[in-house]
């Protein structure tokens, strides 16, 4: 046990700006050198208060790397609120998932390359825009493979986005490479306009129509994959390949595992339409994995009030099938206000990249 208070850093981000706490025990100095945190390790920090501070029984703090435009921030990139911890003596472990750059909420050095071209797709008969992200040193690693991950709803994934905002998926994928963890090739698909709906449901439905989505499925695994294979350099078994989306697009990744489990291992699905398929579920529980799969599954509370139940039971679907077949690792994550919108899927985005393809624990 500690004579005094002692903070216990640890951050994933890497670079060469100090750390320092600041609080109102220096007035809120974002650079002071008398509360420079000490190096401890690898994103490792600590800093101990001297025995002759006088502190409050209740400490409030926040942790800058040099500057308030140098300010912690959450895995998101969002600013966070002051930190509290009591004065007694003791250890405080605490983490800093991301920190803000000069003002900025990532390093725009950090910004994937971007590339963009009109894709035919002969399975629908039509064409349509698919854009690459390439991390950003990908050239610097000439000998070095990726997984991909394939994202539907391309308008709504970069850039400001179309009609109903975006994921600002470049913006992340740079705050993700602060924390090294920007190894992965992302390929946005824009979706069909007034065929989305048909695109992204595998069952004919009086809302829906003819469905088509075996066949834009059909198009990923016949038409873009082997494209993208060729010509990056990628990982292209199953458990290196993803597919995520939301709401429509959320669904159809769920189909695409369920239908294409050796293409598509790792499944991003935001706020499925899952009301759409009632046939999904007993789909799920006969579902058998032919290689281990991992299912990050996000929705919120406020969506509607079927948006929970209706994840909750199909986790307890796809799970059911697992007396046979290879494992399936499914993370749900429920936020109580989260609402049917881009920004809360934005939000979530770094989470389950770093689930999916890292390994981490949300």
């Amino acid at each position: 046990m500690p004579n005094q208070l002692r903070l216990e850093l640890f951050t994933p981000v890497h670079d060469d700006r100090p750390v320092f706490v600041s609080g109102s025990f220096n007035d809120w100095n974002p650079a002071d050198e008398a509360f420079r945190m000490q190096p401890d390790g690898e994103g490792q920090y600590t800093f101990t208060f001297p025995a002759d501070r006088s502190l409050p029984e209740t400490v409030d703090y926040k942790y800058t790397k040099g500057g308030w435009d140098h300010v912690e921030l959450s895995s998101a990139g969002e600013g966070v609120p002051n930190r509290t911890t009591g004065s007694r003596p003791h250890a405080e472990p605490d983490i800093v998932p991301h920190w803000r750059w000069f003002g900025q909420a990532f390093n725009p050095e950090f910004l994937p390359k971007q590339v963009g071209e009109e894709f035919h797709l002969p399975q629908l008969d039509t064409n349509r825009r698919v854009t690459v992200l390439l991390p950003h040193d990908y050239e610097n690693h000439p000998d070095k493979r990726y997984p991909v991950l394939y994202m539907n709803d391309g308008q709504n994934l970069l850039g400001e986005g179309v009609g109903y905002g975006s994921w600002r998926v470049e913006e992340k994928m740079a705050m993700l490479a602060s924390r090294r963890r920007h190894d992965l090739i992302i390929v946005t698909i824009d979706h069909g306009e007034a065929q989305r709906l048909q695109e992204y449901t595998v069952e004919k439905t009086r809302m829906a129509g003819r469905a088509r989505g075996r066949d834009y499925l059909k198009f990923i695994r016949d038409t873009l994959k082997p494209t993208v294979d060729a010509n990056l350099r990628t990982l292209p078994d199953a458990e290196h390949t993803g597919i995520g989306g939301s709401s429509l697009g959320g669904l159809i990744s769920v189909y695409a595992g369920l239908m294409h489990p050796d293409v598509f291992g790792r499944l991003m699905v935001f706020s499925p339409s899952l009301w759409i398929s009632p046939k999904i579920y007993f789909d799920a529980i006969r579902f058998k994995a032919p290689v281990p799969m991992r299912v990050f599954v996000y929705g919120g509370a406020a969506e509607s009030k079927y948006m929970v139940p209706n994840l909750e039971r199909f986790k307890e679907s796809l799970v059911k099938q697992q007396y046979g077949g290879n494992p399936i690792d499914m993370y749900l994550s429920i936020y109580p206000d989260g609402t049917h919108e881009e920004v809360h899927w934005s939000r979530e985005f770094p989470r389950a990249v770093e689930w999916l393809f890292h390994g981490e624990h949300p």
